[in-house]
């Protein structure tokens, strides 16, 4: 141990001959068993056991901090092109990427040292923090420089929203640790996003959850949702290193961690009762911060992320919209619209009048959008995407889910729970037969048919043309859903570039043949009550939905029917009386 301070006590003084930091501040951290105590002699040589221990846990793809950094291969988005910005470490022949700086441990421990006096946190340096350094500096320095490219592009933000919730800008680490920085980082415990929630977590901060969009891939929204969670942790601790230790494994491993240290709030007397992976956490963000500040010194330099932060802009979408309208409209590429709006997770934008949604696009075609707004919403796609077929695919993903068919369970119980006929189970299914077996994977629609599914007759429209003469207030909307169709059915019958009309103007239409109306079968009995004939794998629910302003209720309290009844082929119903 003496020997190890001597030599320290040298190279120290070599550096700070070149340094700001003072020399009292080097006496001190010279002295600080905390460095010291953690790298122990063994005869002449030091005990590099912990050094190993990490060195053997990273080295392995079970660590999730290396998991995150080799998610960013997976990542095209970058030019792959350096931002060099220092020539100390180019050659005769240009720059050298294949050089790469060692330093002694004293010249580590003092850079901390000087980081530490800007930061409310206790950034110290041990062989903990020396492993991940390693990881980030030397053994996945390629990856590291596309983290620092991607930071340009969201630690701005990051900065911003940390700076408003008053926490410690150096936060802005935890993502990294967490993620990497990528945006659609997923682990195999399902936390999802930049800053990796959980389904629960997100919950519980607002961070909406559903078939179409994930409100954790939303770099905004869940760098909010963040900010409130760390406050809320650290409202627990009052300590940041705990807050992180408690972000990564839950409050519950660091509550019973503080029980098993003896009540003691902090985090490297607790180091060792931790989960494995929660121990490693607060070290690498300490390495993190200190090989993102001082970069040039490793050889480091960021790979360029393609696209700036500062070069976009946020628009409002009020309508149902898809990415491939976006695209082919305004010439926006889909690289960008995914990039930078994550959280549609089918490039569909479920939006509304009633509910909005943000998405963030090049700042050059902000003005592009505006202008052509509604064109946009009503655009066909040279796939045939358009609002109708996008309303049908929200329908089929939002309503459809899988039933895992149990022993003992038949085509009508099924269809009883889920309020569907047989018969749409069937076709949905494509199944000849009724018959079925237990382990069996169903698909079913929750709340009916989707549109078009198979076994389902197609509208057929009259193949003669009639005018539709626009009215004061009406909308190429409102006159679809009069004639059962589309925007776009409008727009290409009547060669209609935009969706703009004005009153007197007439359309041409092409009206549903009245055939092709299924109607229900009814009959009026002794002129009291509507009667419906009961079909082959009809429901109560299915027949109610045939009828405007007809509930199950209102069937069973007329037809004596209670929720152990059952309805046959043939059996007549009151529908409803008539006056």
């Amino acid at each position: 141990m003496k020997f190890k301070v001597i030599l320290l006590q040298i190279v120290a003084l070599v550096v700070t001959s070149s340094s700001a930091i003072a020399q009292s501040e080097v006496e001190e951290l010279l002295s600080d068993s905390t460095f010291l105590e953690q790298d122990s002699m063994v005869g002449n040589q030091p005990d590099t056991t912990l050094y190993s221990q990490h060195i053997g846990m990273l080295s392995n793809d079970d660590s999730p901090i290396v998991r995150m950094l080799d998610s960013l291969y997976r990542i095209r988005y970058f030019d792959n092109n350096l931002w060099i910005t220092d020539s100390s470490h180019w050659n005769k022949y240009g720059y050298d990427p294949t050089y790469i700086p060692v330093f002694p441990d004293s010249v580590y421990a003092q850079r901390i040292a000087l980081l530490n006096h800007e930061t409310p946190m206790n950034l110290v340096y041990n062989q903990h923090v020396k492993a991940f350094i390693d990881l980030y500096a030397v053994r996945k320095r390629g990856l590291t420089s596309r983290v620092m490219g991607l930071s340009y592009v969201y630690f701005p933000m990051f900065e911003e929203l940390l700076d408003r919730f008053d926490i410690p800008l150096e936060m802005k680490y935890l993502a990294v640790i967490e993620s990497a920085l990528n945006p659609t980082a997923g682990s195999h415990m399902g936390a999802k996003g930049l800053w990796q929630f959980m389904y629960g977590t997100g919950k519980v901060y607002d961070l909406k959850v559903t078939s179409l969009v994930d409100d954790r891939f939303d770099p905004f929204k869940s760098t909010v949702a963040a900010c409130e969670h760390m406050r809320d942790l650290y409202n627990i601790y009052q300590d940041w290193f705990l807050v992180l230790a408690a972000y990564n494994s839950g409050a519950g491993n660091v509550n019973r961690a503080i029980r098993r240290a003896g009540g003691v709030k902090d985090y490297w007397a607790i180091w060792p009762f931790l989960p494995r992976e929660t121990r490693g956490y607060v070290p690498a963000f300490i390495a993190v911060n200190y090989v993102m500040n001082y970069p040039t010194e490793h050889n480091l330099y960021p790979f360029h992320p393609g696209m700036m932060m500062s070069g976009t802009d946020t628009i409002t979408i009020r309508d149902l919209v898809s990415f491939e309208q976006i695209n082919e409209v305004l010439g926006v590429s889909m690289e960008d619209l995914r990039f930078f709006n994550p959280q549609f997770k089918k490039d569909i934008i479920p939006a509304s009048a009633e509910n909005p949604y943000i998405i963030r696009i090049p700042s050059d075609f902000v003005g592009t959008f505006l202008n052509n707004e509604a064109e946009i919403y009503a655009y066909k796609t040279r796939k045939g995407v358009e609002k109708a077929k996008l309303a049908e695919e929200i329908k089929k993903v939002s309503d459809q889910s899988v039933h895992v068919v149990r022993k003992g369970e038949n085509l009508g119980a099924i269809a009883k729970k889920y309020r569907v006929s047989v018969k749409q189970i069937m076709a949905w299914n494509n199944m000849r037969k009724n018959l079925i077996h237990p382990g069996q994977k169903l698909v079913v629609y929750s709340s009916g048919a989707p549109v078009n599914v198979a076994g389902e007759t197609p509208v057929k429209r009259s193949t003669t043309s009639t005018h539709h003469t626009v009215k004061s207030g009406e909308t190429l909307g409102k006159i679809a859903s009069a004639y059962k169709c589309s925007v776009t059915d409008l727009r290409e019958w009547n060669n209609l570039s935009g969706t703009t009309i004005h009153v007197g103007q007439k359309l041409r239409v092409y009206s549903v043949e009245a055939a092709a109306v299924t109607q229900p079968q009814t009959t009026i009995t002794n002129g009291k009550y509507i009667y419906h004939t009961v079909k082959s794998g009809d429901t109560l629910w299915d027949i109610a939905r045939q009828y405007d302003g007809v509930t199950v209720e209102q069937i069973k309290k007329l037809n004596n029917l209670n929720n152990k009844s059952r309805i046959m082929p043939g059996q007549k119903l009151k529908i409803a009386s008539v006056s």
